[in-house]
């Protein structure tokens, strides 16, 4: 799980021994958390610093430590229950000392409910605000008008969303919405909040809880990629991820202006000496030698010679780090995260390659920890894969760089008066001219296109 972070505690005098855990702050923007699993039972020992419960944020799934050692007494918050920050998790305690004391000081609301958030109601849809129409008036036809009022849903909760001409609410609609709302009273929080943040209507999950209840794994399950293609039209939930990504560009594009550069990189040398190493890094470090670890490699020493590239504006200051953290942007179906390569300059391209696949697998299956997406001072994002020759990269706040990669294509080159074809790529530097000017930032891509044009000193050791 990487590394575990440690619980607030509460004592006090009512019980010697007995502690309450308390949900800790596992992230700055952080202001609950859901109980995922909790790995230790009621009645079963713990120790200090063994792992006690899995929580999940609005960033990754975090493993927690026990802050001290004893009983588990009792879990005040259940799996699937969703907790607000600093509220009582859990009593430990010694075996036969009394927590009823400790227990009742709890407030009502404090902890989340015994079975996590309230579920909806079977027949009643979840509220939430009606979209505006022209003049107030719902535009909806009267068949539909009927079946809702049937099945006692608000009809102004579809409005703006109808299939019919001009939006206008049809039939079909009022019973996908009602199918929507059971569906949702069907749930635990946790595999209602999944269900959102990855865009899955919980209609098609089966549910294999008591009672048909779905849960979390459920949810995956049905959410794992299938052979037939899904559906063209779907309403994706603008929350968790999406919106935690949405507000970070919307911030960088507001305050950053932006400018990109353009480099073209003669890769010939770059993928014969990867090519001719690429077994003999498999054999020595158990990792293929891969483009990818060898463009980080060479973005973290060139920025040795130009330091201006790896800053932060804050307030009134240009904040030069003294250290090069490289973030690698890794995507998703539905967005992507930025996991951290540290000191990257002091790393050589088997030791960068190793991280990026261990983190970009974290990364895809939702267990990064908040550390390892923190501390970046400049990002490298490639779309190369895709078959994009050139793109504006957006800076990561509070970075004021990052560098854009595209595809190797074979392209006819003047080559010592005659054409020949190479493997030549794009390089795209977004910089925030606030920080610098377009000289610097020239330099520095001139730097990396002539760290990649003569790789030798890529693999090199730091000195060598």
């Amino acid at each position: 799980m990487g590394k575990r972070r440690s619980w607030l505690i509460a004592s006090y005098p009512e019980a010697e021994l007995a502690t309450q855990v308390i949900l800790p702050l596992l992230g700055q923007t952080m202001e609950e958390g859901t109980i995922t699993k909790w790995l230790k039972k009621e009645g079963e020992p713990v120790e200090r610093g063994e792992p006690l419960v899995e929580v999940m944020t609005d960033k990754a799934n975090m493993e927690v430590e026990s802050p001290t050692s004893g009983i588990l007494r009792k879990i005040l918050a259940p799996e699937d229950a969703v907790v607000p920050v600093k509220a009582p998790i859990a009593i430990i305690g010694s075996a036969d000392e009394p927590i009823d004391g400790l227990v009742g000081m709890i407030q009502p609301g404090a902890a989340a409910v015994e079975g996590g958030a309230p579920s909806l109601p079977a027949e009643e849809p979840p509220t939430r605000p009606a979209p505006a129409s022209a003049g107030g008036r719902v535009f909806a036809t009267p068949r539909a008008r009927k079946v809702a009022a049937e099945r006692g849903i608000d009809i102004t909760l579809l409005a703006g969303g109808g299939s019919g001409p001009g939006g206008r609410i049809v039939e079909e609609d009022v019973l996908a919405f009602a199918t929507r709302a059971g569906a949702r009273s069907r749930a635990t929080p946790l595999a209602t909040k999944v269900a959102e943040d990855i865009g899955l209507d919980l209609a098609r999950v089966t549910g294999t809880g008591p009672g048909g209840k779905v849960r979390r794994d459920d949810v995956l399950q049905a959410a794992a990629p299938k052979a037939e293609r899904e559906p063209i039209g779907r309403i994706i939930p603008f929350s968790g991820l999406r919106r935690a990504i949405a507000q970070n560009v919307a911030l960088s594009v507001r305050t950053a202006p932006h400018v990109t550069l353009v480099s073209e990189v003669d890769m010939a040398s770059c993928t014969e000496m990867r090519e001719r190493l690429m077994d003999d890094h498999q054999k020595r470090y158990g990792v293929r030698l891969g483009l990818t670890a060898l463009i980080v490699r060479a973005a973290a020493l060139a920025i040795l010679d130009n330091p201006i590239v790896n800053t932060s504006l804050i307030e009134d200051a240009i904040v030069i780090h003294d250290e090069i953290n490289v973030g690698i942007a890794v995507a998703f179906d539905d967005g992507l995260v930025v996991p951290v390569i540290r000191n990257a300059d002091r790393k050589l391209p088997h030791e960068i390659g190793k991280e990026i696949r261990a983190l970009a697998a974290k990364a895809r299956a939702g267990n990064l920890q908040a550390d390892e997406m923190k501390g970046g001072t400049f990002t490298v994002t490639s779309l190369g894969s895709y078959g994009v020759d050139v793109f504006n990269p957006i800076i990561n706040p509070p970075e004021s760089a990052i560098l854009g990669v595209c595809r190797i294509v074979e392209r006819p080159v003047v080559v010592g008066g005659t054409v020949q074809p190479r493997p030549m790529m794009n390089l795209c530097l977004s910089f925030d001219h606030r920080v610098m000017d377009g000289t610097p930032a020239a330099r520095y891509l001139a730097r990396v296109k002539e760290l990649l044009e003569s790789p030798h000193m890529l693999v090199r050791e730091a000195g060598g």
